[in-house]
């Protein structure tokens, strides 16, 4: 129960978060379209929020929470506050020096990200270039603020850090509409409030992390054991975890060569797959990588596989309704957020293609996230390595075969063998991570797996017929007004997840029974 009510509570803040994201990318789009200079923002925030995922969110954070429950359960409170007074100080001298030398070099790293602009296009590329040396500072500022979420969550704090993420959304809005109009490049003032948000996220957390008593004046720790072990986790542990995120970085590059606003549109689908991603798997890992940490510390293996198959059966029943929903409802959805100012018809359509790809890959970007947790509550870095690099370069391949042919054919949507790409190694990563548990006897799966399988295709057939027989077409939806969007879609998606449920109900499905680990 507690795992389903923390859970709950990461869920709800991280709900409130992708609300005030979708308004962000609303009034982002609405002021700044989908032209050369979204694409040269787009980027800008990417590679340092790449980072984020990569090293704070990502391995960082597998690597410190498992070091930190150990020292938790086996050594008290003491050990934990000298763990982080080293850490802290450690990530921060490494990270500040980082950054310096990303503003010295900042001219390399957009040609490598984006070597398409650096030939065609050399505005676009210098707009790009000057906006990454204001954003980049936002890795320093989001991987401290990680460490304070790692410690709040090993704690049972999540609410805080959960909620953090609404500060970088409420900043931006803020910039786009009242910066945005003083500065000479109005899409500058999207890069100051990158640099303003990352500080007043970590201004935030730091008050909680007082309050529990373990914040000491940080100090270089590099021949700290503590120290030492997180960063052997984290080498490996930065292509293990965050595979996902690699993937969508090699988009880009090959991104760069496509039309102008390529990069938009695939950064607007990718923020649709992220919604329910966010909400519901980052908040099912973020909430068992602690539990299973201690699981482990404690040598309770049928209660660390109990946890697994708890939290797959969750994926089974939410996320796949919600990949089939969004294919459906990709134009709708689009149409309804962002079909205002200078974002045109063409740019729904084109989005709506690669969001149409990128949900039949939701359910394994998802299993990403609840089954990594598995080795690194173990301090298995290796293994997530091998099975990320597999991944990846399978990505790469794909995007190459994929994209190539559809140029070739001058196909109309390039960009969404990119998405597909991205899908099919999500799925390669989750079934790579899977069998890997199951076969070293991590993770043995309990009874009726394939009764609740069942139960789950029917609801979401009975679903997905039903709102594609309402949804109507793609003409409604550009020629309607902001009120019948709306209106359209706030009885469509009540009546997908009520037919939904109800179908669940009507075969034998009692949520009470997925609320606690171990029960079927």
């Amino acid at each position: 129960m507690g795992l389903f009510r923390s859970t709950a509570v990461v869920s709800s803040m991280t709900m409130v978060s992708r609300v005030f994201g979708l308004l962000r990318d609303m009034v982002f789009t609405n002021i700044f379209g989908a032209g050369a200079a979204t694409d040269a923002f787009l980027v800008a925030f990417k590679i340092p929020n790449f980072l984020r995922r990569l090293f704070a969110e990502g391995a960082f954070s597998q690597a410190f929470v498992p070091v930190l429950s150990g020292v938790k359960v086996d050594e008290g409170d003491e050990a934990v506050s000298e763990l982080v007074r080293h850490t802290l100080g450690t990530l921060a001298g490494i990270l500040f020096i980082l950054s310096v030398l990303v503003a010295i070099a900042t001219p390399v790293l957009v040609m490598i990200i984006a070597p398409g602009w650096f030939i065609d296009e050399p505005e676009k590329f210098d707009l790009t270039t000057e906006m990454l040396r204001i954003t980049f500072p936002y890795i320093l500022f989001m991987s401290l603020t990680a460490l304070s979420a790692g410690i709040l969550n090993s704690y049972g704090r999540f609410a805080v850090p959960a909620f953090t993420p609404v500060l970088l959304n409420l900043t931006l809005i803020a910039a786009a509409i009242w910066l945005s109009p003083l500065m000479d490049e109005p899409i500058m003032a999207m890069a100051w409030g990158v640099f303003i948000a990352g500080a007043a996220q970590l201004a935030f957390q730091i008050p909680f992390i007082l309050k529990l008593g373990l914040l000491r004046w940080p100090r270089w720790g590099w021949k700290n054991s503590g120290v030492r072990r997180i960063l052997k986790l984290m080498i490996p542990g930065i292509f293990g975890s965050s595979v996902m995120q690699i993937n969508l970085l090699f988009d880009t590059l090959i991104a760069s060569f496509l039309v102008t606003g390529s990069v938009t549109w695939l950064y607007l689908s990718d923020r649709m797959v992220e919604f329910p991603l966010g909400i519901f798997g980052i908040a099912l890992a973020t909430v068992i990588l602690p539990n299973l940490s201690q699981k482990h510390a404690a040598g309770d293996p049928e209660a660390f596989s109990h946890m697994l198959d708890w939290a797959l059966r969750w994926v089974l029943v939410i996320a796949l309704p919600a990949a089939v929903a969004l294919a459906i409802l990709a134009v709708p959805i689009l149409s309804t957020l962002f079909l205002y100012g200078d974002f045109r018809p063409l740019d729904v359509e084109m989005a709506s293609i690669s969001l149409m790809v990128y949900s039949t890959g939701l359910i394994g970007f998802i299993v990403v996230k609840v089954l990594a947790p598995g080795y690194f509550a173990r301090q298995d870095t290796k293994t997530p390595v091998k099975i990320g690099l597999i991944a990846m370069v399978a990505n790469m391949v794909m995007n190459v075969v994929f994209v190539v042919p559809m140029l070739k054919l001058n196909w109309p949507a390039p960009h969404a063998g990119l998405a597909l790409a991205t899908s099919i190694s999500a799925f390669i990563n989750a079934g790579l991570l899977y069998f890997g548990l199951k076969k070293s006897g991590v993770y043995l799966p309990q009874v009726g797996w394939m009764k609740l399988f069942s139960q789950t295709i029917l609801a979401v057939a009975v679903m997905g017929g039903l709102i594609f027989t309402v949804s109507g077409d793609f003409s409604f939806w550009i020629n309607a007004s902001i009120s019948q969007r709306i209106l359209q879609l706030s009885w469509i998606v009540p009546l997908g997840a009520i037919s939904y449920f109800s179908v669940l109900w009507v075969t034998g499905v009692r949520f009470h029974q997925l609320r606690r680990p171990g029960q079927s």
